[in-house]
């Protein structure tokens, strides 16, 4: 019988994919059911795993992703809490496989837990990211408190205004976040409309602020996602206590910022 458990590499995956929902639950970025992951695991699996029977019947998605035939990837479930993904990833997310004309998924391991309602704008970024030959396999979308507090201000509304600040803010964010950050002003979450706004974002950023409500990076690993979204986070506390403090924080100037760019290769 085969069986996705028997495949160490994948495994391996999957529990790092478990071990940064923790990481975003502990951190206060995930309450209740919020935030969702998508990974593309096609790589980690054989052919015969991703023959693997669907548990269900295919469901049509709303836009074609045709730069994703036949690809594989987990999703965390609809509803479900980062720090049950975190304790069981199987139990509270899926494996998915894109049909060949790329209008439909199934689900295929390891239960039929039905994806995160936002699926369909994950698909439409990793189809942009594929076509665009960007190998970027993770989309991770989470609610930093910090973060969205300064998307209720309006002068941070603005990507370059935003990006300086929190790139002055500690050296290794110019260098971790390097592309700075794309703002998409408030949509209705899981709609297309978000998605697209999103993808226009994609085109210079791998870190996009949803205002009001959150914030996603896409990359070629998760764990470095995690590290982009926590390192924008200790710039935003470093800017917010020295406020807290009476003072507008001096930042970093332009010199000490572009003497970064040769230092490391940016």
């Amino acid at each position: 019988m085969v069986t996705i458990r028997n495949n160490d590499r994948l495994m391996a995956e999957i529990e790092r994919i478990a071990e940064v929902a923790g990481y975003l639950w502990t951190k206060g970025w995930a309450e209740r059911n919020g935030g969702n992951i998508s990974v593309n695991l096609t790589a980690f699996l054989t052919e015969e795993e991703k023959a693997l029977p669907a548990l269900l019947p295919a469901i049509p998605l709303r836009e074609p992703v045709s730069a994703l035939s036949g690809h594989i990837f987990y999703v965390t479930g609809t509803g479900k809490r980062m720090r049950y993904v975190a304790k069981e990833p199987l139990s509270n997310g899926s494996l998915i496989r894109i049909s060949p004309d790329g209008k439909a998924y199934e689900i295929i391991a390891e239960r039929p837990i039905q994806p995160t309602s936002e699926l369909p704008s994950h698909l439409l970024m990793h189809d942009f990211l594929r076509a665009k030959g960007r190998d970027n396999r993770v989309v991770l979308h989470t609610h930093p408190t910090d973060l969205i507090g300064m998307t209720h201000c309006e002068p941070f509304l603005d990507s370059e205004k935003i990006t300086r600040t929190l790139w002055s803010m500690i050296p290794e964010c110019r260098i971790i976040v390097p592309k700075g950050m794309g703002i998409v002003p408030y949509e209705i979450p899981g709609t297309l409309a978000l998605a697209h706004a999103t993808i226009r974002q994609l085109e210079r950023h791998d870190v996009v602020f949803w205002e009001k409500h959150g914030i996603l990076a896409v990359g070629e690993d998760i764990i470095e996602c995690f590290d982009a979204i926590d390192t924008l986070s200790k710039s935003a506390q470093i800017y917010l206590y020295a406020r807290m403090a009476g003072y507008e924080p001096e930042g970093m100037t332009d010199r000490q910022l572009d003497d970064l760019v040769p230092a490391f290769g940016l």
